[in-house]
């Protein structure tokens, strides 16, 4: 199968000679779900920001759907089939949940009813609440919001950082089943998560970042089970299938 995107030897950062990505390689065809994990400061969500055009890459090139995006502006990839969902301030507070809705189809003409409606039978909680500002939502709910926004244009890839960020135990399960659902609907997904363990439980396969590279890549199921993976990024005492201490 064609990957849907390809990242090939990519540097990136903040600053145009400090590279926080050191000739990153990874791919997703469509419909995976990839999980990328590793330690704080590793590279996870400059990579998420590199691919989405937030960053422009210092050298390398990333590749969506047969095209080099290098360079590309956000609202430019965003029209070729592209969404990201930030880890932070990833939903407009001041304004209504419908209208957050909306203002994730700003590209679009026409009516959004259809869309809307879809997301809301994805989210029925959204659906209840509809009018109600998303700055008095709870962080579970926010995280519905921001996927449900993301989702209206109803894109190939969806990027996701760290979704599980700050959630309680109950709300990272519900956002984990959801996250799997879009996925289970036929959307690509990079889940780029400090929840090493959920993400790779759910995850196709997975990439392990350490110091800007990809150390590691493998199944989700692999990478669990992968001893080296697991002392170092599933706590000491994590073997395998047993629990993450």
């Amino acid at each position: 199968m064609e990957n849907l995107l390809e990242v090939n030897n990519v540097y990136a950062g903040y600053l145009q000679d400090l590279n926080i990505l050191q000739g990153i390689n990874f791919r997703i065809a469509p419909g995976e779900l990839v999980a990328v994990i590793g330690p704080n400061g590793a590279g996870k969500s400059t990579l998420a920001k590199t691919i989405f055009g937030l960053l422009t890459p210092n050298q390398g090139k990333i590749v969506f759907k047969g095209k080099n995006i290098a360079g590309l502006k956000s609202d430019q990839i965003v029209r070729q089939g592209m969404c990201y969902v930030p880890q932070i301030a990833n939903v407009f507070a001041s304004l209504t949940i419908e209208e957050n809705l909306e203002m994730g189809a700003f590209i679009r003409n026409g009516s959004l009813k259809q869309d809307k409606d879809r997301i809301y039978t994805m989210f029925p909680r959204l659906g209840e609440r509809r009018r109600q500002k998303a700055g008095t939502l709870s962080g579970g709910e926010r995280q519905m919001l921001a996927m449900g926004r993301a989702l209206m244009l109803d894109p190939d890839l969806l990027l996701l950082d760290e979704p599980s960020a700050a959630l309680s135990p109950i709300l990272v399960n519900t956002v984990f089943d959801q996250i799997k659902a879009i996925n289970q609907s036929g959307k690509a997904i990079v889940l780029v998560e400090q929840n090493a363990k959920k993400a790779l439980m759910m995850a196709d396969r997975g990439y392990v970042l350490e110091s800007g590279r990809d150390r590691f890549e493998g199944t989700g199921e692999d990478l669990l089970n992968d001893p080296k993976v697991g002392q170092l990024y599933l706590g000491a005492a994590y073997h395998g299938s047993g629990d993450q201490h």
